[in-house]
């Protein structure tokens, strides 16, 4: 008797897929991203048909310790801190490693070489850490499982993505970044690339990945915000008490200093104009800062004043620690 071999062929999608392409909406944005921006139907139907239902990339995390202490006792400045002050050894090998590229960024930009080094220190931890979210699945369901202005933004920020991916002929579905949809080493989203990312190696290519466009691009971020050549970030200033509660703080709220009685610079700071108070809560007392303008073109990065005083402190150790091993950055 004969034998009969049956082969069965089976369609393997990713587990715990959904399929966007039934929701009508997601069947408008693939047409206008087809007639649009000339993406193949096909393909599309394809990425939006096997949308991961959950876009976060699972990691072994350490415990919440700060040191030998639960980072829960302390302030929360030494919580948020403590990890990225961290970072300085690594952060003299990369200026020592790109410093003819953080040089000819200063020459064209006029940022100092430690504030983009600290930026992709932050942001990515040198490019070891780019994200914990497939982003193309990520965006879709920010967009597409909401409703209002933020659907928009993310809707938009799909958009650049896609276009984005076609032309570093990479597939999005690859891409990773954060939950808001940042990508690469400077932890731009998408739309960002548009306005800021540069092709600093020179290659034709504007690439996410790419150190030497990253450089160019934050620095080319914060000369487009504003940033002024040779002039201060913060100082931090003395006043009376352990806590500080007296006038309102952060980068939004600014003075003159003449109005800041018994507030005084611990060092020199050559700077005249507004200044802001920044606070930062530590376990026994505030430590309070002046914030001058190019401490406000940080927020603009990230709009958080304990972000901003993080590259700026980050920035300064590096500093330091390089011209002590090597001299002054040439």
């Amino acid at each position: 008797m004969k034998r009969i071999l049956i082969i069965v062929v089976f369609l393997i999608l990713p587990i715990n897929a959904i399929d966007y392409t039934k929701k009508p909406e997601v069947q408008k944005f693939i047409k206008i991203m087809h007639y649009r921006y000339g993406f193949k139907l096909k393909t599309l139907n394809r990425w939006f048909k096997s949308v991961r239902a959950n876009s976060y990339i699972r990691r072994l995390r350490q415990g919440l310790y700060c040191g030998n202490v639960p980072c829960s006792m302390l302030g929360s400045w030494d919580r948020y801190s403590y990890h990225y002050l961290k970072r300085v050894g690594e952060g003299v090998y990369f200026m020592r490693k790109f410093r003819k590229t953080l040089k000819r960024a200063y020459r064209r930009y006029g940022i100092p070489p430690e504030y983009i080094t600290a930026i992709i220190g932050i942001e990515s931890n040198f490019g070891r850490v780019r994200g914990d979210y497939f982003v193309f699945d990520r965006l879709t369901h920010l967009a597409f499982d909401k409703r209002g202005r933020r659907a928009d933004f993310y809707k938009k920020q799909l958009i650049a993505l896609l276009r984005l991916s076609a032309r570093e002929k990479v597939n999005p579905k690859d891409i990773r970044g954060s939950s808001s949809g940042a990508i690469g080493l400077a932890q731009f989203i998408p739309s960002t690339y548009k306005h800021y990312a540069v092709d600093f190696n020179r290659d034709g290519k504007t690439q996410m990945n790419n150190v030497v466009d990253a450089i160019g691009s934050i620095a080319n971020y914060f000369r487009k915000h504003g940033w002024r050549r040779n002039q201060p970030v913060a100082v931090r200033v003395k006043y009376e008490g352990l806590r500080f509660d007296r006038l309102p703080t952060g980068y939004n709220h600014k003075y003159y200093r003449g109005e800041l009685k018994g507030i005084k610079p611990r060092e020199k700071f050559n700077y005249y104009g507004k200044v802001s108070l920044i606070k930062l809560e530590r376990t026994y007392y505030d430590e309070l800062w002046y914030g001058a303008k190019n401490f406000y073109v940080i927020t603009r990065y990230n709009h958080s004043s304990y972000y901003a005083m993080v590259v700026h402190q980050l920035a300064q150790k590096i500093k330091r620690e390089y011209e002590r091993r090597y001299g002054k950055f040439k």
